[in-house]
């Protein structure tokens, strides 16, 4: 049996994050997006998006990525939202029976305000 491999990247919401007025926190929101956007259009990241429920959750956000962990672990923490210290990234490889997942090129929202302004973007994700 074939398999397919990728990469799943974990972001956890770190416990000394540092405290952010909201004009800063969504101006990190919108970097992190465009991170995630540039990933995307690079060919790395496959799909991604925030874990919802309580706001002082742990997990907060789920990438798949069709590259090794090492590789991933090095995207993933060039995202601003790392580098500022509000996340840590965990990665792992993933298989699954070959063909079991399709991805389709899509266009990942840069900024909470272009993803408000669809139909089917996320409510209240910080």
């Amino acid at each position: 049996m074939r398999f397919d491999r990728f990469t799943i990247a974990l972001l956890i919401l770190r416990p000394d994050a540092p405290d952010l007025d909201e004009e800063a926190a969504a101006a990190l929101q919108d970097a992190h997006m465009a991170h995630l956007a540039e990933l995307h259009e690079e060919g790395h990241l496959l799909a991604a998006g925030p874990l919802l429920g309580e706001p002082d959750r742990e997990f907060r956000g789920l990438s798949i990525l069709n590259v090794e962990p090492e590789e991933a672990l090095k995207l993933k923490e060039r995202d601003p939202a790392v580098r500022a210290g509000r996340f840590s990234v965990k990665v792992m490889p993933w298989i699954v029976p070959g063909g079991a997942m399709a991805f389709s090129p899509t266009r990942f929202p840069r900024s909470l305000a272009e993803a408000e302004a669809t139909e089917t973007g996320p409510e209240g994700v910080r």
